[in-house]
């Protein structure tokens, strides 16, 4: 398993919906990509959620954007014009992670489509599973594209990482949030999908994923990296191994609410 690298060669516009301002680059590889800074927001813990979230849900048979690292140069944000811009790009020289701009797309709406209980099951048992608490229908972050629905930006999942302490019980804590998530009234079939993605997602495919997270997103130094890695390898492990008190919390949030 791994990750495609590029060399961003163009800044085409900033994306102003998040607070992270994500942006529309061209790379080396003449493909459009949508952008995520190191150096903004919440920084390379973003990516890293990004990144595991990103790739479990390929894993699980989800569509997404394909995700690669993308190389930004120190030379790059010298000419932009915009003061915050500039910033940012000085602030993120380096490896940053990409997905693949999907042109054309539009923002799911969920009064206009509508999603089977079995793709909703599928998606809100990931994003229990990965506390994900930016799926809500004032946010989606679906799109739809040649009429697949498509999963993008992972970055708000996982947020234990922002306080280490504690991460062994928030690993079995219910997933309260999943009251707002904008596919929980079609999300039926949890105990169905429970099963059927335990049965692909094992410590090997956990660790491989974790493996492509750059040690330098990780910490100032190898062991650090370590250590924090593990922390990833067996938050989600436990977390799947009880991934019963979320389906009861989904299932009951779903009943009080509907």
């Amino acid at each position: 398993m791994e990750l495609r690298t590029v060399n961003v060669i163009r800044y085409v516009t900033p994306l102003r919906e998040g607070g992270s301002l994500p942006a529309i680059a061209e790379a080396d590889d003449e493909f459009l990509y949508v952008l995520k800074f190191r150096g903004a927001g919440q920084g390379v813990k973003a990516l890293i959620a990004e990144l595991i979230g990103g790739e479990l849900s390929r894993v699980l048979g989800l569509k997404i954007p394909e995700l690669v690292f993308a190389n930004l140069d120190e030379a790059f944000g010298r000419t932009e014009p915009d003061e915050e811009i500039q910033d940012l790009l000085k602030a993120s020289v380096g490896l940053n992670l990409a997905l693949h701009y999907l042109s054309g797309a539009i923002t799911f709406d969920p009064a206009v489509t509508k999603v089977d209980t079995k793709l909703a099951s599928q998606i809100v048992w990931l994003d229990c599973l990965l506390t994900n608490v930016d799926r809500t229908p004032r946010n989606t972050n679906m799109l739809m594209w040649h009429n697949e629905l498509w999963l993008i930006d992972h970055g708000a999942a996982l947020y234990f990482h922002h306080s280490w302490d504690n991460w062994k019980e928030q690993a079995v804590r219910p997933f309260v949030q999943v009251k707002d998530h904008v596919l929980l009234m079609s999300a039926t079939e949890l105990e169905t999908v429970d099963i059927e993605f335990k049965a692909i997602i094992n410590e090997k495919l956990i660790r491989d994923i974790t493996a492509l997270i750059p040690d330098e997103w990780l910490g100032e130094d190898a062991e650090t990296a370590a250590e924090r890695r593990e922390v990833y390898v067996q938050f989600l492990l436990l977390r799947i191994a009880s991934s019963q008190n979320f389906i009861n919390e989904t299932n009951h949030a779903r009943e009080t609410r509907f």
